[in-house]
């Protein structure tokens, strides 16, 4: 599992359009990583980033510190905030600095 403060916006390429869980505290849902955004200054190599993800319509998710899951990148701890309510769910964002 890499270590969460090294990742990259590369690390998360191979998992664009793919399915994640995420989960915590008993809650679970999958979502979908829908996009990378690059750029901004950060601290980080490689630097800053956010991801969009797409999550489904309930159980809908507070802004909050989730377990993510995928086999590329293994659990995760990512601190998710809700961004939009769209016809298929809600959308959510994590930002890398």
């Amino acid at each position: 599992m890499p270590d969460p403060t090294n990742l990259t916006a590369e690390d998360f390429g191979p998992l664009e359009g793919d399915t994640v869980t995420v989960e915590a505290d008993g809650i679970e849902i999958e979502a979908t990583l829908l996009e990378i955004k690059t750029g901004g200054s950060a601290l980080r190599e490689g630097g800053g980033f956010a991801l969009l993800f797409q999550g489904p319509a309930e159980p809908g998710l507070a802004q909050a510190t989730y377990q993510v899951s995928h086999a590329a990148i293994g659990t995760q701890h990512l601190f998710l905030v809700p961004v939009a309510k769209t016809e298929e769910g809600y959308q959510y964002e994590a930002i890398f600095t």
